[in-house]
C-alpha cells in the first residue's frame, strides 16, 4: 500500500491505526527518496493529526496476560536448558509458539490483569507449561532454514517519522480547534 492510499484511508476513517502508521514507517524506511506526492500525503496526515481530523489509535489500551504468564516460564525453561547445555535458545519463537496455541487473556485494567493472572495460574499453569515445553522441543529440532530473517523491532531505519507520530500521538489529542 502507497503512503498516499493509507494517507487517503485515514482521512475517511478519521483514524490512524498502529498498523497503518507501522507501514508508512516501513515505506519512509525503505525508500532512498521520497516523491513531492509521498511527502504532500505525509504533510497532509500530519495537519490531520494536529488539528484532530485523524485520530492515532493508541498501540495498546489492553495487555493480554497470557503473554507475560508464558514469557515467564519460557525464560525459566529456557535459563535451566542454557545453564546445563551448549544450546542457545530464542525466547520470540519459543513463546510465539506456545502463545498460538493457548487462548488469550485480555485485561484493559490492573484490577482485571489481576484477575486474569489468578485464573490462570490455578486453571491455566499445567496447559502453559505443557505448550512452552512443546514449542522447545519443536525449537531445538527444527531445521535453520533461514538464518539471515529478520526479528520484529530490529529495524535499523530511519526513525524520525516513528518520533514525530510519538509525538502527535502525545499532543494531538490535546489539540483545540478554534471556532
Amino acid at each position: 500500500m502507497s503512503i498516499e492510499k493509507i494517507v487517503e484511508q485515514a482521512l475517511q476513517d478519521g483514524y490512524l491505526t498502529p498498523a497503518m502508521e507501522a507501514e508508512v514507517g516501513r515505506i519512509c524506511d525503505n525508500a532512498s527518496d521520497l516523491s513531492i506526492e509521498e511527502y504532500m500525503a505525509l504533510d497532509r496526515l500530519m495537519g490531520a493529526l494536529l488539528t484532530g481530523e485523524v485520530v492515532a489509535v493508541p498501540r495498546k489500551q489492553f495487555i493480554n496476560v497470557m503473554e507475560e504468564l508464558v514469557l515467564t516460564e519460557v525464560i525459566a525453561r529456557i535459563a535451566e536448558i542454557e545453564a546445563t547445555s551448549e544450546s542457545s535458545l530464542d525466547v520470540g519463537d519459543i513463546a510465539a509458539y506456545a502463545l498460538n496455541r493457548l487462548l488469550p487473556l485480555y485485561a484493559t485494567t490492573e484490577e482485571g490483569a489481576n484477575y486474569q493472572r489468578q485464573r490462570a495460574k490455578t486453571e491455566l499453569q499445567e496447559l502453559i507449561s505443557q505448550q512452552v515445553g512443546e514449542a522447545i522441543d519443536r525449537y531445538l529440532d527444527r531445521p535453520n532454514f533461514f538464518p539471515e530473517r529478520q526479528a520484529l523491532g530490529k529495524s535499523t531505519g530511519n526513525e524520525v517519522l516513528r518520533q514525530v507520530s510519538t509525538l502527535l500521538q502525545v499532543y494531538a489529542p490535546n489539540f483545540e480547534q478554534k471556532s
